[in-house]
This record gives C-alpha cells, sequence and structure tokens, in this order.
C-alpha cells in the first residue's frame, strides 16, 4: 500500500512539472492567439438576439420576463434562436439577482387544486364603454399544475362558485381539496383552526365531493402554486394589454394557455404541463349528473306571530324561537330555516306569493301566547272600539293576525288614540273590522280639502290696487266732462 501511494505521487509531481515546462515553453503562441481573438461585438458566436437589442431592452424595460419575450420574438420577427440565449441576453440587460429559496410542497395526482383572484387586463365594459379592469380567477392543480384562467368584471358569492363549476368542467373532473384564500366570497370568519366557510360555497363543495381548506393568513406559501400561475398571466400573456369585449379576452386567453402555458416545460417538476396533466386527470374526481342548485341566504329574526319574513311572504318556525334570530335559505321552490349554531334544519316550506303566509300544523300553539294576550291587553286599554277591532283579528286569522294587530297600534301612535278609535268604530259599524279600512278611513279624513277663497283679510280691494298704480305713475285718473251737441 505504501509502495502504490509513492508511486502516484511522483506520477503526479512529474506530471505537474511537465505542464509547467509546457506552459513555460510557449508564452508567445497563448498571447498571439489572444491578440487574434475578435471582439466581442463582432465574434460569430454573439448572440442572436443582438438585432433585437433595443425592441428587448423596451420589453423588459415594461417588467416582462424572458419567457415571454421569446415568445412574442418567435411570434412576431420568426426568432429561430432559443430561450435560453434569449434568457441570457435578458439577464445581462438587467444584471443577475440572487434567488431566495422556497419550499416545494409535492402533492399527489388528483388531490389537491388551489384557487384564487388576481388582476386581469383592461377590458372595455358594454355598459359604460369604457375600460374596466377585469378579475381574474384562477384554478391550479397541484400536482401537474394545469391551470384554467377564467375573467370576470365583478365578484360575489354566486359569481365564485360558478366560476370553480366552469373550471371543474374544464379540467374534466374535481380534486379532491381545494386551497383557497380568505377572501370574503368563500370564507365569512377566518381562523386557524376553524374558519367559517361562506354557507354557499361550502354546500357548492360538498354537490361536487371536494372540502374547502382556507389557508392561513398571510400564509400565501400554502398555495403558492397558484399565487404563481397568477403572476405568470399577469406578467406573461395580460402584460398591459387592452382587449374590447370579455368574450374577446377570454378567447385570447385560452388560446395562448393551449398554445405555450400547456406546452412549456414547469421549471419545478421539469415535465411539460400538458403531458402531466394527461396522467393526473384520471384521478380527478368525477362530475356529478347536475350542476349545484344556487340559493340566497340571509338571517331574519322570528315575529311574535312566529314567523320569519322572506321577500315578503311569512313562514312559520317551531315554537320557541320568538324573538331569536334564524338561519334562512330560499330559492324559486323552496324556504328553508335553519339553527344559526348547529345548522341543523328547522322547517322547510314551499315558496308562496307575496303577503301569504304558512305554518307547520305542528307549529300551531294550543292556547294563545303570553304575548298575544299582553298585545290585546294593550289595544283593549287604547280604546274601546280599538280593542275590540283587534279581537276580531285575533278571532278570525288568529296567530296569524298578530302583525295587523301591530299596525293598528302602530296607528295609534301616530294619529292618537281618540281619532283611531272613531276609525275602529265605524269599521264595525261598517261590518269591517280590519287593519286596511282602519287604514285607508284615516288617511281620507287626514286630506285637507284645497279650494280658493273669495273673502280673506289678507286679499285686499281692486280700488286699493288702482290707487297704488296711480301713485306710482303720477297720472291723474281720467275725467269725463260733459260735451254740448251744437246744431247747425
Amino acid at each position: 500500500m505504501t509502495t502504490d501511494s509513492s508511486e502516484a505521487t511522483s506520477l503526479d509531481d512529474r506530471a505537474l512539472e511537465s505542464a509547467d515546462q509546457a506552459g513555460r515553453g510557449a508564452p508567445e503562441a497563448s498571447t498571439a492567439s489572444l491578440e487574434r481573438e475578435p471582439k466581442p461585438g463582432f465574434s460569430p458566436a454573439a448572440s442572436a438576439c443582438e438585432p433585437h437589442r433595443a425592441w428587448l431592452e423596451q420589453e423588459l424595460a415594461r417588467g416582462r420576463n424572458a419567457m415571454t419575450v421569446w415568445r412574442d420574438l418567435v411570434d412576431r420577427f420568426c426568432f429561430e434562436g432559443s430561450y435560453e440565449s434569449v434568457k441570457r441576453f435578458a439577464r445581462k440587460l438587467r444584471g443577475g439577482s440572487a434567488v431566495e429559496a422556497r419550499v416545494t410542497i409535492t402533492t399527489e395526482p388528483g388531490e389537491e387544486g388551489q384557487v384564487d383572484y388576481g388582476m386581469g387586463p383592461m377590458v372595455r365594459d358594454p355598459a359604460s364603454n369604457k375600460y374596466r379592469r377585469t378579475r381574474l380567477f384562477v384554478m391550479t392543480l397541484g400536482h401537474s399544475r394545469k391551470a384554467v384562467w377564467l375573467l370576470r368584471f365583478e365578484s360575489s358569492s354566486e359569481t365564485w362558485c360558478r366560476l370553480h363549476e366552469e373550471a371543474f368542467e374544464r379540467l374534466g373532473g374535481v380534486p379532491r381539496v381545494i386551497v383557497l384564500d380568505n377572501l370574503r366570497e368563500g370564507v365569512i370568519k377566518p381562523d386557524i383552526y376553524d374558519p367559517t366557510l361562506n354557507p354557499l360555497y361550502r354546500d357548492m363543495l360538498t354537490h361536487y365531493g371536494t372540502v374547502g381548506v382556507p389557508a392561513r393568513v398571510r400564509d400565501p406559501d400554502r398555495k403558492g402554486k397558484v399565487e404563481r400561475s397568477v403572476g405568470f398571466a399577469r406578467n406573461s400573456p395580460l402584460k398591459n394589454q387592452r382587449l374590447e369585449s370579455l368574450a374577446e379576452a377570454q378567447s385570447y386567453l385560452d388560446r395562448w394557455c393551449e398554445r405555450w402555458a400547456d406546452t412549456r416545460i414547469h421549471g419545478t417538476t421539469k415535465r411539460q404541463v400538458a403531458a402531466a396533466f394527461a396522467d393526473e386527470k384520471p384521478h380527478l374526481r368525477a362530475l356529478p349528473c347536475q350542476r349545484f342548485c344556487y340559493y340566497q341566504h340571509g338571517t331574519r329574526t322570528v315575529h311574535l306571530d312566529g314567523c320569519v319574513e322572506v321577500e315578503a311572504a311569512y313562514y312559520g318556525v317551531p315554537p320557541g324561537w320568538i324573538g331569536r334570530k334564524v338561519a334562512v335559505q330560499w330559492d324559486i321552490l323552496n324556504v328553508r330555516l335553519l339553527d344559526p349554531a348547529t345548522g341543523l334544519l328547522l322547517r322547510e316550506h314551499r315558496r308562496k306569493p307575496r303577503g301569504w303566509r304558512v305554518v307547520h300544523p305542528s307549529d300551531l300553539p294550543r292556547r294563545v301566547p303570553a304575548t298575544t294576550s299582553s298585545l290585546l291587553a294593550r289595544a283593549v286599554a287604547a280604546g274601546t272600539s280599538i280593542g275590540q277591532v283587534c279581537l276580531r283579528i285575533h278571532e278570525v286569522e288568529g296567530e296569524g293576525g298578530i302583525r295587523r294587530i301591530l299596525g293598528v297600534m302602530s296607528l295609534v301612535k301616530k294619529h292618537g288614540a281618540a281619532t283611531v278609535d272613531k276609525a275602529c268604530r265605524t269599521a264595525l259599524e261598517l261590518g269591517h273590522p280590519n287593519y286596511r279600512f282602519v287604514k285607508k278611513w284615516l288617511e281620507k279624513q287626514s286630506l285637507v280639502p284645497i279650494s280658493l277663497l273669495q273673502v280673506d283679510p289678507l286679499i285686499r280691494q281692486l280700488h286699493e290696487y288702482r290707487d297704488a298704480v296711480e301713485r306710482i305713475t303720477n297720472q291723474p285718473p281720467p275725467t269725463t266732462t260733459p260735451t254740448a251737441s251744437t246744431t247747425p
């Protein structure tokens, strides 16, 4: 072992000595070769981007990246150079910069999709005929980086959900998890451990068999793939673009995505996006047979009659909810009343026209509630006729007449007890003891007849106006003198 190592050492020494002799023996040759080397500006190996230097400097100054510039060179100038040459040339023009290290999150095929809003291009709004900034919706699959880009002018909870549906249809399937930002359309109350999702968005995701997972507040790296996709779309095809219609902008974006975005080699996966998506698509969940049925939702307070109001119709709630708030969901067919704390269904009713009232038979009270008895006692104390009208309303309509009784009591506050009692006495005499008759009678009585006055202290006599005119003009009134008649 010792002999071999010494022999190796001697061989290395001899090689170094020969190299030194060769270097000392040919100094003139090396100097000559340096003198014969052409200048960089005239080198045959100069960059193929040199003829387009001015155009490249202009485009790079606008903030465009090297990939976009290379694609425009190919499309506009039939550029035959490679992307790497353009990237090197752009790096030389802009100068090098250190790249910050990032953590790469890997996911299984069909496991995760990330969604976010970005800033879209300027598009002419047909309503105002002016350019408006659009919103760019992006859904990116976590495994293949396949992205769907959609443009809209406005945003709402329903628009946010419909964009998801369109993206699912374009992908041909649904990922198991959707990672989103804490925007209002998707998350009502952000929380690290127990965020509150928008009920419409939550039910839409449940219909498609997926789950929404909001990212932590101020933690964009959790959904860095869609963040990068938003920046890629903003800086590449949409940079400083002005388009004439939303359909034209979407068509341009779809063509660019098919021509360039899907055929590129992704820098992280080192695979073509279209090829990676072809492998991931079979792992996506199948689309349901029909789309999600959208509804409106809100919060309502249960009134004294045990009902809540939805678009001027009234729907009954189980006993024990008077004065409390319930969550309401309604569409063109049904109205659903939910417990706001647990989300359990309290009652479901068919939609009714304006002014109608519907109560489940089991929710009808067996005896007069204490609140209703107190209200009737107040009506009797306000006036004899007022009490009789209110008792008659409750006798005929039951709990459904509570609102009309409250309407009569509101008239007492507005017109006074004596006036309303007189109106109620008239209603009882004519056989119409209801709120509408009393209200109409009071409206007619409050109207003051308008007529022209002939005599009033403020109206002066006509001769006073004549004398005033004469004083102003200083002209005496004309006098008439008799003339003698002459006979020939």
